[in-house]
């Protein structure tokens, strides 16, 4: 992933990274320092990682990291940008394939995304994309999850005709819904406690069915 990716898959738009690394020693380099950022994130949660933890996990010294990253803060929203574009590649995918017959095949799809993430995705289950920092975004931003909800939404009414007004909010109610649930789910690793992934996705499938009806073929 570019540097130039990590800055358009910020909620902001805003470049985080103190120099975009053009060639590809410098990008492999960017790509170790989140690399190491997420298995300590995966051991002890983002709340207590530091650059002198990512440098020595990284096997690279503190100026390397401060080269790319001014704080702590910009490594986890970096590693977040780089959880919310993998998401997003994922779920497009997902959501686009034409085996899915209809919208809640669809955005069940989705949830399969996520709910691998959380299962396999190093760090993800701590971090997530990002929504839970405590950091105040600029006021145009966007959550990640509604970036994703958006992604979904456009998928949903040009495949399956489904009216547009809400339901990019709609989608990013069940995301958040979903997200909690499959955060408690996992919260002590493993594959995941099922009851809570199975009440998630029955949670998501009656509040659309609620403002969209029970699905059919398209």
């Amino acid at each position: 992933m570019t540097a130039q990716n990590l800055a358009d898959a910020t909620s902001d738009g805003v470049a985080l990274l103190r120099n975009e690394p053009v060639q590809a020693r410098s990008a492999a380099r960017l790509t170790a320092l989140l690399d190491a950022a997420a298995s300590i994130i995966d051991e002890i949660g983002y709340e207590r990682l530091t650059t002198a933890m990512v440098a020595e996990r990284a096997g690279a010294s503190i100026g390397t990291v401060y080269r790319y990253f001014p704080d702590r803060i910009v490594v986890l929203q970096s590693l977040s940008a780089r959880y919310l574009q993998t998401i997003l590649e994922r779920i497009n995918g997902a959501v686009k394939d034409e085996g899915r017959a209809d919208w809640w095949q669809a955005v069940s799809a989705a949830v399969d995304v996520v709910v691998e993430a959380f299962r396999s995705e190093t760090g993800y289950r701590s971090l997530r994309l990002g929504d839970v920092l405590d950091v105040h975004p600029a006021a145009s931003a966007h959550s990640g999850g509604a970036i994703v909800a958006e992604s979904i939404a456009a998928v949903l009414v040009e495949r399956f005709d489904l009216p547009e007004d809400d339901l990019a909010f709609r989608l990013e109610v069940v995301l958040d819904l979903t997200d909690a649930l499959l955060a408690r789910a996992f919260a002590n690793g493993g594959p995941g406690e099922e009851r809570f992934i199975q009440e998630a996705r029955t949670i998501a499938h009656d509040y659309l069915v609620t403002a969209y009806g029970e699905p059919t073929d398209s």
